[in-house]
């Protein structure tokens, strides 16, 4: 496919794929979506949290409402991670770091775990977040479908032009989506275009001002077709995990 074996590509599962190599080649699309090439540039920014960047590699990205996770559900989250480094030994200050996703040192706590803890831990974390998400904390906006539409037009705007959208699912207060960006544009899209544009948009309609979204969104580059796929049906399924109604949530994927 013109690519190093380093990097791994693949097209779109929809229907029935052939495997090939590591390549998912789907029947009736040929968009085709990257992982994450470790020999190639890799670009890393550094907010309150590390942002890793490669043009032409396959992204997940979740952006959330600001009242998505309130005080009391991010201190349950701090215990559940304070219990699981506790029984195990490790720094019990990685915990208040990953929640909060403040502490300078946070990467320096992350390696005193060894590369399967650190591993399992990630995972956790992961789970705790999305789960709490899950649980529809806050006002919980987007289950309007007039407001909903509004997210959706923002993302959908500039699709097929400066990033390909795979997929995304608006949840009550939160969105995922896997995009991958073409040359010249990058995660800034996702702050400016999807998250700006519709907050403002939103505060028209709502005739209120503040935060609508929480500044910093979450995203990790996909590193297999396995991962892919399994984002693929996270989002999917996410809707009827979370005991969602059909006209509380919002699924687009490519046809």
């Amino acid at each position: 496919m013109g690519h190093a074996c380093s990097c791994i590509a693949w097209k779109r599962l929809r229907t029935i794929a052939l495997l090939s190599g590591n390549s998912l080649i789907s029947e009736t699309n040929k968009l085709v979506f990257h992982g994450l090439d470790r020999e190639g540039d890799i670009e890393v920014r550094q907010r309150n949290a590390p942002h890793w960047f490669q043009v032409g590699a396959a992204i997940f990205v979740t952006f959330r409402t600001i009242d998505s996770l309130p005080r009391e559900v991010i201190l349950r989250m701090q215990a559940e991670l304070e219990h699981w480094l506790t029984i195990k030994k490790f720094p019990i200050e990685l915990a208040a770091s990953t929640v909060h996703r403040k502490a300078p040192n946070h990467q320096q706590l992350l390696e005193t775990l060894k590369a399967q803890d650190r591993k399992e831990f990630r995972r956790m974390a992961d789970r705790l977040f999305h789960m709490s998400l899950d649980e529809c904390h806050g006002e919980c906006l987007l289950k309007s479908p007039e407001l909903a539409k509004v997210v959706a037009n923002a993302i959908l705007h500039d699709n097929d032009d400066k990033f390909d959208l795979e997929c995304f699912v608006m949840m009550p207060n939160h969105v995922h989506a896997i995009v991958q960006f073409r040359k010249g544009y990058d995660l800034s899209i996702v702050g400016q275009s999807w998250m700006r544009y519709s907050a403002r948009l939103m505060h028209r309609a709502l005739v209120q001002q503040g935060a609508f979204w929480q500044p910093e969104p979450f995203d990790h580059i996909v590193r297999s077709p396995e991962q892919f796929l399994y984002l693929q049906k996270y989002i999917a399924e996410n809707p009827t995990k979370a005991n969602l109604s059909r006209n509380e949530y919002v699924y687009w994927a490519r046809e």
